[in-house]
């Protein structure tokens, strides 16, 4: 199994897992607010290079 499909069937799992607690509007922002979060964290010299690598270089 791929990185990129491990992490969709994580990202899933959360969904089910936060919707019963917190509702279906507040896990979407969750759900795309902490990826997010995580990239703005990162150094502008990091972004650089995650943008220039392409997907299939992430996971190396």
């Amino acid at each position: 199994m791929s990185n990129g499909a491990k992490i969709a069937i994580g990202g899933v799992v959360a969904a089910v897992v936060l919707i019963p607690f917190i509702g279906f509007w507040w896990s979407l922002l969750v759900l795309i607010g902490v990826p997010t979060l995580g990239y703005l964290m990162l150094d502008p010299s990091q972004r650089r290079r995650l943008r220039r690598i392409s997907r299939k270089e992430i996971g190396r």
